[in-house]
């Protein structure tokens, strides 16, 4: 109070609090090459169910491109009745939607062991979830005219991956996006700046990235991110192939690993909770390893195939704990424990884990993975 403070417009593009310095994403090569890389969401150090534009996850296979949107095109042809090529100011001159939802990398919370450690973003940080703007796939795909017996879309990205996937024609013409804007600002470059595909509630190597190609078959194309790859390798060898929903999952935020209760007393357990067949319509919380459940609240807006919010009070008497959620969504599946669903699945596959997450509450206030 006793001096100015900082004036506005510095930097010209607002930034957080240097106290807040630490809240960053955490990036980890994937595999020999640099590019094939990732960064997670500080899940622990986020409040409400919106990711800051500058802390949503990130997966790329060949980096990231520099894309000039004057001259990007985006090409429709296969089985249509015109094949067209858009230009970004064309695209944009459709009809926009609006929406919520959550995207999350099918990679998400690998079954391999984590330490003890690991923070919820360290395991589960391969989700975002935001604000999307964009026109909607079947407003393009009609204008092309799309032919009877067209049964998928071949979605090919711009990157030096020539990242493609097949998505079946039901849901092109159901939910899917043609995204150019995020969180009320244009794409970034990590986020597949000038335009990506979104497929709300399925995995998010297929919500393509710098899209350049749509092609309509009447088969899936087997490109090499549907068939060596984001395939489940079962128990008896076989491959669970087109595995595509991201099903109800939730973890607590906090209390959660590496944090650190201040004393005895009153808590306020809060986590997120999503499914990618729809709405969660329950969350419970466990304070004893799930040998007892609770309701938690569920704080709205409760949306399809979006994060939600979720809170429960907790009085914590200063005994070791062992925290627990589970989330049911509206078709009534059920959140698994990790037992159940490795004795279903396997160990072979790192896809699909959506198992509940089991923070260790020590005596000393200190909060470790136990999953």
């Amino acid at each position: 109070m006793q001096t100015q403070g900082a004036p506005i417009l510095t930097p010209p593009y607002g930034t957080p609090s240097p106290f807040e310095a630490g809240v960053v994403r955490h990036a980890r090569a994937r595999g020999r090459i640099p590019t094939a890389a990732s960064s997670t969401t500080p899940l622990q150090d986020l409040h409400g169910v919106i990711t800051p534009n500058g802390l949503f996850f990130e997966r790329h296979h060949a980096g990231v491109p520099t894309i000039d949107p004057a001259q990007h095109r985006l090409m429709v042809h296969g089985l249509v009745d015109r094949p067209l090529i858009f230009t970004m100011d064309e695209l944009m001159r459709f009809p926009s939607q609006t929406r919520m939802h959550f995207l999350e990398c099918s990679g998400n919370s690998n079954y391999a062991a984590a330490p003890a450690s690991a923070t919820a973003g360290d395991i589960h940080g391969l989700i975002s979830c935001c604000e999307w703007t964009g026109v909607p796939l079947a407003t393009v795909l009609a204008e092309a005219g799309v032919q009877s017996h067209a049964a998928w879309v071949l979605a090919e990205g711009a990157d030096a991956a020539g990242m493609t996937r097949s998505i079946p024609i039901a849901k092109a013409l159901d939910d899917a996006l043609l995204v150019y804007a995020q969180n009320g600002e244009r794409l970034r470059p990590e986020q597949g700046y000038p335009l990506r595909v979104l497929l709300p509630g399925y995995e998010g190597n297929m919500s393509v990235k710098w899209l350049r190609r749509l092609k309509v078959g009447d088969q899936p194309f087997e490109t090499r991110e549907e068939t060596s790859k984001y395939t489940d390798l079962m128990p008896d060898g076989t491959a669970r192939q087109f595995t595509f929903v991201m099903e109800a999952k939730s973890v607590i935020t906090f209390p959660s690993g590496s944090q650190q209760l201040q004393g005895h007393g009153f808590y306020e357990i809060s986590g997120v909770a999503w499914s990618g067949r729809g709405r969660i319509t329950r969350a419970e919380v466990s304070t004893d390893g799930g040998a007892s459940w609770r309701d938690a609240v569920l704080q709205e807006p409760v949306l399809s195939k979006c994060l939600t919010r979720f809170r429960a009070p907790w009085t914590w008497d200063g005994a070791p704990a062992l925290l627990q959620s589970r989330a049911t969504d509206e078709t009534g599946y059920v959140q698994p424990p990790r037992e159940t669903l490795i004795g279903v699945r396997g160990l072979n596959s790192g896809y699909h884990n959506n198992a509940i997450q089991t923070w260790s509450v020590l005596a000393d206030g200190s909060v470790r993975n136990a999953a």
